[in-house]
Parts: C-alpha cells; structure tokens; sequence
C-alpha cells in the first residue's frame, strides 16, 4: 500500500487499520461491517403512483416509410434534399420500431416503466393528410398497442409530432387555415378508434419548434425563412389546429379520454431566488411563450406580444380565439433548458440573463444544463393557471455515447443530468406542484431531426447498422430510480 493509500485508509477506517501490515482486501473485508448499508439510501421519494415512462417519436424511430399505405411528409421531403440533415441521414429505416416494437416494448417493461409516449405518424392514417382515411395505418398502432397493454404499460399518444403530409404541405401548410380543419378530422378519427385503450391524447409536440424551425429559420422541415407576419400567421393557425382538435376529440373519443399537448414552453429561472426576480420571472414565462403556450391556456394573445410585432400582428376572430382557449385536462411540458432572468425597470419588467461562452452544455450545443428549469417551468404554469394536472412529457440529453470493447456504454454526463434534474423535478413536487409523471427523452437513440444520427438522446444505445439495443449505464440509473420511485 502506498503512503497515499494509507493515508485514505487511514480517514475512512482509522489509523490502526491504516497501520497494519495486512494487504489491503483483507482490511477491507475486515472492516465491512463498518462500512453503512445502502451506501446511497433514497431521500427523494417522489408520490405513490408517480408515473415513470419514456417517450419516441414516429418519424424518429419508426422507419418503414413506405409500408402500408403510409404517405409521405415532410420530413421525407426535406431529410432527401441535399444538405438539409447531417450526413444525408433520412428517417427511411430509423430505429425499425415498424418491425421491432415487440423488441422495444420489452426493453420497456425491462426497465419497469409504466408509461410510454408514443406519436402518430399523421400520414399513416391520412396518406394524403386527409380525404379518405387508410385502415392498414391504424393496424400498426393496433398491434403496438395491445402489445403495451399486455405488458402493463399505459400509452400517452400524441397527434402530431413534426410530420405533416407532403400533400398538406403543397396546399400551404400551416400557412393555410384548412390544414387546422384537417388536423381537427384526423384528430377526431384516430381517438375514436384508439380511445378504447389510450387515455391520454396530446394534440401536438412543441408547437414553438417546428414553428420557429421549420416556417421562420428553414433548419426544419419544410425548411423556408418566412417574413415575421407570415409566421405570426401560421403560428396562430397551428394553436388554432390545437384547439379544434382538443373540440374533435372530445366529440369522437370515448368517455374518460383526457386530451392535453406536449410544448416546450422556456422555462424562465429567477436568476437568484428573490422576490423581485421571481416575480420578474413569472411575467417573462407568460411573455416569452405567448404565442404557444399562453394563448392556449388564457384564449387571447399577451398585449405585450400584439404590441411588439405591430403590423406583423396575426390577423384572428373572436370566435377563434375561444376554440383557441379550450380548456385542457392535463399540461404536458418538455424542459430542456431555462433561461435565467432577473428584473428590470422595462416595459416588460424583466431581462433575460445571457450566457457566458463558458457556461456547460451537454453534447449538443443548444442545450445548456440547467436543472432550475424543471422546477420552475410546471411551478409558474401552476401558478399562472392553476393547472392541475402536468406531466414532464421530455426531458433528456445528448451524449457521445462510445461503446467499449465489452459492449458498455457509460454515460456518466447524462447520468449527471438526469440526477440533477430529477432532483429538481422532487423539489416541485415536494412543494405540491402537481407533476403526475415523467417521459425521459428517449428510450432508444434515434433519428435526431437535421442532426440525423449524429446525436444521440437514447438511454439504449442503437446499432444502426445492426439494430441492436444495448442499454446504456442511464439507463441502468433510471431503472433504479423507478424501482425505488426515487433517488438519492
């Protein structure tokens, strides 16, 4: 033993023990006994009945683009034109969940999650985004499904996830007012025949991204850079898509059926825990997500947010704006990142706090670490509106995820993330913020949007090329964390 093993010896077991000439697994296992049992008990116990789940997307993980009657999207289009994704890469085989869902539902059940977000693929059911509807879309979703409830895992579905028809897209896209309508119908027809075993439909995932991604910057599917009034007007035919289908499933599904959405509101952090910050941060969450989540949740746009775009200003009616409004079940939030704020004596009454170049974030450079903004996003959504039911429909991080010679994945970085967050997530629900449950992003490495498969979010790792799942050392982490309904 070296002079500085024994020095360690010495602090944990005692200079006696550090002295003696024994070699050192013989003091080891002399002194086991002194040594506390568990080494890590559970001090963050989150409620009896907390849901744990994971969460995909169809264009992410499905493949088989071209089974079964399915039509094409926009993803499609855009993943096939040169120089819009990383690589080339397409979702044409993804993940193969097409053909490997029974594969994957087992890993699920392996890990002892009890939920799972899943998405629709629109155009599966809708080839053409609407018209006639193509029954051998639903069988997929048939067969998934039954397949979930025998392993005693309960579905949340989302309607839409990114993936519009082509066909929708050639008619405007969400520029044109009639895709809400067809939205609303393709909304309707599924819950009708999907109800019976799902409970829980999300009408559609992060309305700001694909918004902002795909209508105002062009990095997204269907890639174009519109003026600021074009996207305030599509934005709000989106938002309006969402409230008439939470009216289409509510009319088709089946009675006891709870209808939501997934948005990745910001979540504004105070800057330093203060009265005047917290207060600064409450007026920046309805602020900066205005045109998203606000106006679903109030049925009328922030006077602030009309005032700053001006002439941009999206043209509405009033009866819009209440279908708009219509009241949700349930609130699903997917966090990443917060931004921090403090106060400020402007008209809007607070500041955004921007980060300094050396501020940490995980592989992929958009998501900076901040554990705060899962704590703060469903504490302000419950304040503002008094939601009374929220789930954590993603959170997740990107790694470079390198296998080892014995097949080990150790991704201690998103390890580390994921326990600060959760951490965070009890400090909510330790306050009565009522968070039911939470989808970690994502069950499986997948097709990661123009990133392609250059980043990967899965806590089991994916073999492209082969297929094969190997579970990663988070999700041996989040395993525990289920068993115990908490950590430590």
């Amino acid at each position: 033993m070296t002079n500085f093993s024994r020095r360690t010896f010495a602090r944990l077991f005692g200079a006696t023990a550090a002295a003696s000439s024994l070699p050192l697994p013989a003091l080891a296992a002399g002194f086991k006994d002194a040594i506390p049992q568990p080494l890590t008990p559970t001090t963050h116990h989150f409620p009896q009945g907390f849901l744990w789940g994971s969460a995909t997307a169809s264009y992410q993980v499905e493949g088989a683009v071209n089974e079964d009657g399915r039509g094409p999207s926009i993803w499609d289009t855009f993943s096939h034109t040169p120089g819009k994704t990383a690589f080339g890469d397409t979702g044409d085989v993804a993940d193969d969940h097409f053909h490997r869902y029974a594969e994957d539902i087992q890993i699920m059940k392996n890990l002892g999650v009890k939920t799972y977000r899943f998405s629709v693929a629109w155009s599966r059911v809708f080839p053409n985004g609407s018209g006639t509807p193509n029954p051998r879309g639903l069988d997929f979703y048939n067969r998934m499904l039954d397949t979930l409830l025998a392993a005693g895992i309960q579905p949340y579905c989302t309607l839409y996830h990114w993936d519009l028809p082509q066909t929708l897209q050639d008619n405007g896209g969400w520029e044109n007012r009639d895709t809400a309508q067809a939205f609303a119908d393709y909304a309707g027809y599924t819950a009708a025949h999907l109800s019976d075993r799902v409970k829980h439909f999300m009408t559609m995932n992060e309305i700001r991204t694909f918004v902002e991604l795909g209508y105002r910057d062009g990095v997204h599917a269907p890639g174009l850079k519109l003026t600021a009034a074009r996207v305030a007007q599509l934005n709000h035919y989106a938002v309006l898509g969402h409230g008439l289908a939470v009216q289409a499933i509510r009319a088709s599904a089946k009675p006891g059926t709870k209808v939501g959405l997934a948005e990745n509101a910001i979540p504004t952090a105070p800057v330093i825990e203060t009265p005047e910050h917290i207060e600064a941060a409450t007026r920046a969450y309805r602020l900066i997500n205005a045109s998203f989540l606000t106006v679903i949740m109030e049925g009328r746009y922030h006077d602030l947010y009309l005032k700053q775009l001006g002439s941009d200003a999206p043209k509405f009616t009033a009866a819009e704006m209440k279908t708009i409004g219509s009241p949700v079940d349930f609130l699903g939030l997917n966090v990443y990142n917060p931004a921090y704020i403090r106060a400020s004596n402007s008209e809007k009454g607070y500041e955004v706090v921007p980060s300094p170049a050396s501020y940490p974030h995980m592989y992929s450079p958009w998501l900076e670490f901040g554990p705060e903004g899962i704590y703060w996003s469903p504490k302000l959504a419950t304040k503002l509106w008094n939601v009374k039911e929220i789930f954590i429909t993603e959170n997740g991080a990107s790694s470079t995820d390198v296998l080892t010679p014995e097949g080990e994945v150790y991704d201690t970085d998103r390890v580390m993330f994921l326990r600060n967050y959760l951490t965070q997530l009890h400090r909510a629900v330790s306050e009565g913020v009522p968070v039911k449950g939470y989808f970690l992003w994502s069950l499986l490495d997948n097709y990661e949007w123009a990133d392609g498969y250059s980043k990967r979010f899965g806590i089991h790792y994916v073999d492209f090329t082969t297929q094969k799942r190997t579970p990663k050392l988070s999700a041996k982490f989040y395993k525990e964390v289920i068993a115990r309904n908490g950590l430590a």
